[in-house]
């Protein structure tokens, strides 16, 4: 498979798609030994046809082999997989979210700082153990769910503090931005369902040039933050990029589903569910982030 998440970049079983060459049921690794055709006598000739039938109405005999029986990865793996790592990011999110309201609840206005400032260090401890734990789950060649667990426990700090500061600045911001996520996120499902969106070389080329430009800009931004504190995505170029980079993650999202898609016709094992989950969890990540960074800029301007 060509088109595949640019996380699986070391991954030959995701993105070999239809390629992969899993097991079949009851398949040996190794070799059987050869076998003399040479027969000794016709009696040893009929046993051995006789022998040869019962086997195969054994095996016509044998029910279906399940995806648990075969080893190979089902539709259910993938979606609890997915299902447990975006539940992971929301619970932890939430919870770090709602620390602010929580603490002026008990202590009021120094509550709320302080909740303030624990939503701070839960956003810095989440940008680096998150880029660590991904880091993690490109490079490493065989799924560890651990390493994808620890990647949804850092994001959901990461987005919980983020959205918990903001949602303090400008109330009511943080629902905006889940809607306007599952919004995208299953409309883009819907379509890829019906086959109205998928992709192709020509969009996937497009879709690289301008990861790069948009990964250089980033850098860019990064540095006149820091030398002048004003940010280059803000107002009407603000709203561009972030409309780019939803259309972006979007496309993101379509070859993730893809992903899925394939991996279950290739019959890959039952373990890289979570590798597909940690892919879905990349783009989801990145697409709230883009909303919510859309709606700081329009409610800035309120």
């Amino acid at each position: 498979m060509a088109r595949h998440n640019i996380v699986f970049g070391r991954d030959q079983a995701v993105q070999g798609g239809a390629n992969y060459n899993a097991p079949r049921f009851g398949q040996q690794a190794t070799a059987a030994p050869a076998q003399n055709t040479q027969w000794s006598s016709g009696f040893d000739q009929q046993a051995t046809g006789r022998q040869g039938d019962d086997q195969l109405e054994a095996m016509y005999a044998r029910p279906s082999a399940t995806g648990h029986d075969t080893g190979r990865m089902t539709l259910r793996d993938a979606l609890n997989a997915i299902t447990a790592t975006l539940g992971i990011i929301v619970v932890v999110g939430f919870a770090v979210a709602m620390l602010p309201y929580g603490l002026a609840l008990v202590a009021g206005d120094e509550g709320a700082q302080a909740g303030l400032a624990i939503a701070g260090a839960a956003t810095f401890i989440g940008v680096i153990g998150g880029l660590v734990a991904a880091l993690v789950n490109i490079f490493k060649k065989q799924p560890s769910p651990i390493a994808v667990v620890a990647y949804a426990v850092f994001e959901g700090l990461f987005l919980g503090g983020i959205s918990g500061t903001m949602e303090y600045i400008y109330p009511g911001i943080a629902m905006q931005a889940v809607v306007g996520t599952l919004t995208v996120a299953v409309t883009v499902l819907v379509l890829f369902r019906f086959g109205i969106l998928r992709t192709s070389p020509l969009l996937t080329k497009i879709f690289m040039v301008a990861m790069v430009a948009y990964l250089i800009f980033g850098l860019a931004n990064i540095g006149v933050m820091l030398m002048t504190g004003q940010s280059l995505r803000e107002g009407w170029v603000g709203l561009a990029i972030g409309g780019l980079a939803i259309v972006m993650a979007s496309y993101s999202l379509v070859m993730d589903f893809e992903d899925v898609k394939h991996s279950l016709e290739a019959g890959v094992p039952r373990k890289y569910a979570w590798r597909l989950a940690f892919g879905v969890a990349v783009t989801m990540v990145w697409l709230y982030i883009e909303v919510l960074r859309i709606l700081m800029i329009l409610r800035g301007g309120d």
